[in-house]
């Protein structure tokens, strides 16, 4: 009798779907993600909005830090790049929403990879500080340099439209976002599978190891904060035209560390991790929120307490996941699925047959 899961094509062996459950998964997430804009309120639309957008994000910091093993804490400053450059684009150049934010793209690699020179020569905390540079340079530019960003004042962005639609609206950027969410996923899945993705994941495992064998560390550290920079400086600049306003206030550290506890509490180097991080961070305050307005009358003195819980969550969040599950979310799923995958025949450390 057959036990596991065989392959008789390469084409079946390679797939990035090899089960038919896995492809039922995915056809029923697909089929959730169409429906829910045709359900949702326009306040559960907004928030599906930013967990499309901060999937971009984690996504793309999680080829730096999860695949490659690189320390970022300048998340922050290339979605400042990313929208900064998408706003000014589109305000002084007058180019088309879309032109604006691939050229950003372009932008925000371009400058991840000059803060990336760094890494040839420092590794773990030392290039942490390096990038958190990154973050204060950037910040200082975007606040200082008037002429150019507008200093502290906001930028004021023209709404993005398509065919003359206004896309800018809850319904309307729901598929704008969650379409280069795929996108971004899709891509990123392909690129862990080719042989870039294994010199990174070589280069995170041991770069010594990987140089002996022929990897170039130095450029494939390189290309990986350029590709990194570039998901998010997308991400970014969809902020950008999704609030029609650009304010460094929203690129700040605190926006660095948020991103950094995604992919914590998501899973390093799983894409799993990225999307469910992304929505378990952004859903985390909104769930706070909503609890401190229906314990207002119950429970008035808790709900006063929990604005200020909500400072503490992610911190709370991390330590727990890094203390009772360091793999995150992607692992407690993938520990789901491998007990229904040998149910009712599980032989598991501290059980007995029978």
């Amino acid at each position: 009798m057959e036990c596991g899961v065989f392959h008789t094509t390469y084409e079946s062996d390679m797939g990035l779907r090899r089960k038919p459950v896995e492809r039922l998964r995915l056809g029923l997430l697909i089929a959730a993600l169409i429906a829910f804009p045709f359900f949702a309120s326009p306040y559960w639309l907004s928030i599906g909005n930013q967990v499309a957008i901060a999937t971009i994000g984690a996504i793309g910091l999680n080829i730096l830090v999860g695949y490659t093993g690189q320390i970022s804490l300048g998340q922050g400053a290339f979605m400042a790049v990313g929208a900064y450059t998408a706003g000014l684009l589109t305000l002084r150049l007058g180019l088309p929403w879309g032109v604006s934010i691939g050229l950003a793209c372009l932008v925000t690699a371009a400058v991840g990879t000059f803060f990336g020179l760094p890494s040839l020569r420092l590794k773990g905390l030392y290039l942490a500080i390096a990038t958190l540079a990154a973050q204060e340079i950037v910040e200082w530019v975007v606040t200082h340099w008037t002429a150019l960003t507008g200093g502290t004042e906001a930028l004021v962005l023209p709404a993005p439209r398509l065919f003359g639609v206004r896309l800018n609206t809850d319904f309307n950027f729901y598929w704008v976002a969650v379409v280069l969410a795929g996108g971004t996923a899709l891509f990123t899945a392909n690129l862990i599978r080719s042989r870039v993705g294994r010199a990174f994941v070589a280069v995170r495992d041991q770069d010594v190891a990987a140089s002996v064998i022929g990897v170039n560390v130095f450029r494939h550290k390189l290309l990986a904060f350029a590709v990194s920079s570039f998901f998010v400086g997308m991400a970014g600049a969809l902020i950008a035209f999704y609030r029609n306003i650009v304010s460094w206030e929203r690129f700040t550290l605190e926006t660095s560390i948020i991103y950094l506890a995604m992919i914590i509490v998501g899973g390093l180097g799983t894409i799993r991790g990225s999307v469910l991080g992304a929505a378990m961070i952004t859903l985390l305050p909104v769930g706070i929120n909503n609890l401190g307005r229906a314990l207002q009358d119950s429970a008035p003195a808790l709900a006063a307490v929990l604005p200020h819980v909500q400072q503490a969550a992610f911190g709370i969040v991390i330590i727990l996941f890094l203390v009772f599950e360091p793999e995150g979310l992607s692992k407690m799923w993938r520990n789901v699925k491998d007990y229904f995958h040998v149910w009712p025949f599980a032989y598991r450390r501290g059980e007995r047959a029978g």
